[in-house]
C-alpha cells in the first residue's frame, strides 16, 4: 500500500488539493478552483459576496464545501490515489466566523472573513470591558482587531441575536471543514487546535486556554459553544461514510487537527527552525518566524500565535497588498512581465515619493477606516512609471515597518503566494528587508497541510525528515541584496516610517526635514 498524504488548502479566493507520495518524495496531484470562475452560481468577487456594504467581506461556507467535492470527484476519476491516502489535513484562511445550529445547519447564511473591517465597535466594547488595551494583551497576548473572531462573534450577537440563540456551536473556517469531513452532522468532531485558535482573540497562546474574561463579556453562555482544544498533532478521527461511500477514500483514512493556512505555509516553506522568515504575497501580506518561546508585542502589532509543530509563530499581516498591485496592472492595462519591465525603467526609492497604500483600512497598523496617503508628489508626478514604482514600494515598506518589531535578524527570507513569481518584488523585498530571498515553488499551505498529516500518520518522524524532500525553491529567483540599493534604502525607510507615523497621531521624526535630507544625498549621486 502507498505512503499518501493529502493536504486541502481553503483560502479566501481559491480551492487546493495536493497530494504527496512519501515513498517517492513528490507531488503525485496538484488541483485547484477558483470560485468566481469555477462556482459562478455564488457570484463572487474574489471569493467573497457582491455588494455586501462597506467593511464588510463574507463568504457562504457551502461554496467551500462545493468546492471541496469538486476537488474530491476530480481525484476520485482522474486517478487512482484516492483509496491508498492515509491521512488529510486542511489549511484555511484564519479566523472566519461558521455558526452551526443544533441540526447541523448554518444559523448565519454568510461567514465573516479575516478581512472584514465592520466590527470596529465591538472590538472597542470587549478592550473596554476587560479594562483596557494593556489588560487585553495580558489575557490573550493579542489586541482585538477587526480581522479576528471574537469581535465577530459579539456583532453576530448584537445585530442577529437570535442567530446567535440558535447557534450551537462556533467554529473557525478550518475547524468547520474538518467537522464537515468526519460526518458533519451526522457524528461531525467539533475539535480545535492551538494554531488556528490563536487568532480567534478568545484564547491565551501563552498559557494556552481560554480567556473566560473576554468570553464572558460576550456571553456566559458562549463557552457552552467553543469546541474544545486538542494538540495540533493528535488525528480528529476518520473520514465520514459520505465521503468513503461517494468517492473512495479508505475508511481508516485520519482527519489531521490541521491549521490555520498561515500555519501551514510555514510548514510548507520550512519555516520550523531558528532564522527562517517566510512572507507570503497574497489577498493579504504577511511576514512570520518560528520561535520555541512565545513572543507577546506590548503594542499588540506583531499576532501572539502558535504554529502547527507545538513551537509558536509571531506573524505580523498587513490586509493591503495584492490590492493595490491588480488595481494599478488594471489601470494601466499592463500584465505582470510590463510592470517588471517599467520597475527596471525607474529607480528606487522614487525620487523620495512615497505611497502609503491603504487602501481599505489597514490591520497593521491597526487603522480600520484608513486612506492612501501619497507624499512628495508634484502634479506632473502621477505617471504610470512613477506610480508603479510607488505601489511597489509602498506595500513592501508596509510590510517592513511592522516586520521591524520582531525579534530576529532572518538569515532567510522565503516567499509564497502569487506576487513572490515577480523578479522585481523579490529584489526590493531582498534591498528594503537587506536580506538573501527565495520564492518557494508550489502551494506552501496546501503543501504544508499534506506534510501535516504525513507528520501527524507517524509519530516518531521528525518534521525535518518528511518536509525537506518537498520543499523546493525557484534558484532563479534567489536574490542577494545590493548593498548600493540597501544603503540608499535607508534614508527611505525612515521617510516612510516618519510619514506613517506623523498621520497616525504619533511621535517620529519630520518627514519634510527627511525629504530636505534625501534630495542632498540624491545630488551627491
Amino acid at each position: 500500500m502507498k505512503n499518501l498524504f493529502a493536504g486541502l488548502d481553503v483560502s479566501t479566493q481559491s480551492c487546493k488539493l495536493i497530494v504527496i507520495d512519501l515513498d517517492l518524495n513528490k507531488i503525485v496531484f496538484n488541483s485547484s478552483l477558483n470560485y468566481d470562475i469555477d462556482l459562478p452560481q455564488y457570484d463572487t468577487i474574489n471569493g467573497t459576496r457582491k455588494n455586501a456594504g462597506f467593511g464588510v467581506s463574507e463568504s457562504d461556507p457551502n461554496m467551500w464545501i462545493e468546492a471541496i467535492n469538486v476537488l474530491f470527484g476530480g481525484l476520485s476519476k482522474e486517478t487512482n490515489l484516492i483509496c491508498d491516502i492515509k491521512a488529510i489535513s486542511v489549511s484555511s484562511q484564519q479566523h472566519g466566523l461558521v455558526t452551526i445550529k443544533f441540526d447541523g445547519s448554518l444559523s448565519r447564511t454568510y461567514s465573516k472573513l479575516w478581512n472584514d473591517f465592520s466590527t470596529s465597535e465591538e472590538c472597542e466594547i470587549l478592550t473596554d470591558s476587560v479594562g483596557g488595551k494593556e489588560n487585553m494583551i495580558k489575557l490573550i497576548g493579542n489586541t482585538q482587531r477587526t480581522g479576528y473572531t471574537a469581535p465577530k462573534i459579539l456583532h453576530l450577537l448584537r445585530h442577529e441575536p437570535e442567530n446567535y440563540r440558535e447557534t450551537t456551536k462556533v467554529f473557525l473556517v478550518h475547524n468547520y471543514i474538518n467537522w464537515f469531513l468526519t460526518g458533519g452532522r451526522n457524528g461531525g468532531v467539533a475539535l480545535m487546535e492551538p494554531g488556528d485558535v490563536s487568532g480567534s482573540a478568545l484564547w491565551d497562546p501563552v498559557s494556552k486556554s481560554w480567556a473566560k474574561e473576554i468570553i464572558n463579556a460576550i456571553s456566559p453562555d458562549l463557552i457552552k459553544k467553543l469546541p474544545i482544544v486538542k494538540d495540533s498533532r493528535i488525528p480528529l478521527g476518520k473520514f465520514g461514510k459520505e465521503f468513503v461511500d461517494k468517492f473512495g477514500f479508505s475508511e481508516d483514512c485520519l482527519i489531521a487537527s490541521g491549521s490555520g493556512d498561515n500555519m501551514m505555509g510555514a510548514i510548507g516553506t520550512g519555516n520550523f527552525v531558528d532564522g527562517i522568515v517566510t512572507i507570503s504575497l497574497g489577498t493579504s501580506g504577511t511576514a512570520y518566524t518560528c520561535m520555541n518561546t512565545p513572543f507577546v508585542d506590548p503594542d499588540g502589532e506583531i499576532a501572539c500565535f502558535c504554529d502547527a509543530t507545538g513551537k509558536y509563530l509571531p506573524l505580523l499581516c498587513i490586509s493591503n497588498l495584492a490590492n493595490g498591485y491588480e488595481a494599478i496592472l488594471k489601470k494601466f492595462n499592463i500584465d505582470h512581465d510590463s510592470f517588471n519591465e517599467i520597475i527596471d525603467k525607474t529607480d528606487p526609492c522614487n525620487n523620495g515619493k512615497v505611497l502609503i497604500p491603504w487602501y481599505k483600512g489597514e490591520r497593521t497598523p491597526d487603522l480600520p477606516e484608513a486612506a492612501p496617503v501619497y507624499f512628495g508628489f508634484d502634479v506632473d508626478d502621477f505617471t504610470k512609471e512613477i506610480l508603479c514604482r510607488a505601489v511597489l514600494e509602498g506595500h513592501i515598506m508596509n510590510l517592513y515597518e511592522g516586520f521591524t518589531k520582531l525579534p530576529i535578524i532572518p538569515i532567510e527570507i522565503r516567499l509564497t503566494g502569487g506576487i513572490s513569481k515577480s523578479r522585481v518584488w523579490c529584489e526590493t523585498i531582498a534591498n528594503i528587508f537587506n536580506c538573501n530571498v527565495v520564492p518557494v515553488l508550489g502551494e506552501g499551505a496546501a503543501l504544508g497541510a499534506a506534510i501535516h498529516a504525513a507528520w501527524t500518520y507517524f509519530p516518531k518522524k521528525s518534521m525535518n525528515e518528511i518536509a525537506d524532500p518537498f520543499i523546493q525553491f525557484d534558484e532563479k529567483n534567489r536574490i542577494e541584496p545590493s548593498p548600493k540599493i540597501v544603503e540608499r534604502y535607508s534614508l527611505f525607510k525612515r521617510l516612510y516610517i516618519a510619514i506613517s507615523r506623523r498621520i497616525r497621531g504619533l511621535t517620529g521624526e519630520n518627514p519634510f526635514n527627511l525629504v530636505a535630507e534625501y534630495k542632498k544625498e540624491n545630488e551627491k549621486m
